[in-house]
């Protein structure tokens, strides 16, 4: 029943469902259920029944934030130095250009 709450739908859960995914889904999902605050179960369920999945605010949920936030930081500063590089690369490929032109 879907009008049922969480914990009568936990009493009844005795069927297991399992399926693969490659590494890079599993990467992805591991991160969605850490920033979630849900257990891995209840967050695959809630999305597969298309229901909303609300973040539980816990200390669990405030570091995988700030992990997330500094490895965007480190990848803002990777692409911000190569993008002075390329800068430099597209200006001395077009002054060659410029010179087979002449």
């Amino acid at each position: 029943m879907l009008t049922c709450s969480l914990r009568c739908r936990r009493k009844w859960r005795n069927h297991t469902v399992a399926f693969r995914v490659s590494d890079e889904e599993s990467k992805l999902l591991n991160d969605l259920v850490v920033l979630s605050g849900l257990t891995k179960q209840d967050y695959i369920t809630r999305r597969l029944l298309c229901q909303d999945v609300e973040v539980q605010g816990n200390p669990r949920v405030y570091k995988a934030l700030k992990n997330q936030m500094a490895a965007i930081y480190e990848e803002l500063k990777r692409l911000e130095a190569l993008s002075s590089d390329n800068d430099e690369l597209i200006a001395i490929t077009l002054d060659g250009l410029k010179g087979e032109d002449e």
